[in-house]
């Protein structure tokens, strides 16, 4: 799947309705990388690198998600891509775009978002 043009999202945003009341827009881009979970969150240096990713997720989840993040304070907002399918080293794994009032608004609802998204709404298998 082609991932977005960041540019046009950020257009878009600019256009948006919401836009008036933002101050900040943050993005984060997941990307598929070599070095395995296991080996970056618990240090183990024998984990095996990565060579690709298969993922997939639950669109009903993820829209309950940004629903829940629009009603944490100072977001107006919110845009989303999620790739789908066997993915390979360097390709996007997900696009999150947040736009709200003030950065600790803002960081926090990215992190939260992102955080949801991670644990409750896909499914990823990392490929050795």
């Amino acid at each position: 799947m082609e991932s977005p043009s960041i540019n046009e999202w950020y257009k878009e945003a600019k256009k948006d309705e919401s836009s008036t009341k933002c101050g900040m827009y943050l993005l984060h881009n997941g990307v598929v990388r070599e070095l395995s979970r296991k080996r970056v969150r618990e240090n183990d240096l024998n984990s095996p690198l990565v060579k690709g990713m298969s993922f997939d997720f639950d669109n009903e989840k993820v829209d309950e998600a940004i629903k829940k993040t629009y009603l944490m304070d100072g977001i107006y907002y919110i845009k989303v891509w999620l790739n789908k399918g066997n993915l390979q080293l360097g390709d996007d794994i997900m696009y999150v775009l947040i736009g709200g009032d003030i950065r600790p608004h803002v960081i926090e609802a990215l992190q939260s978002l992102v955080g949801e998204i991670k644990t409750k709404c896909v499914i990823e298998k990392e490929l050795y």
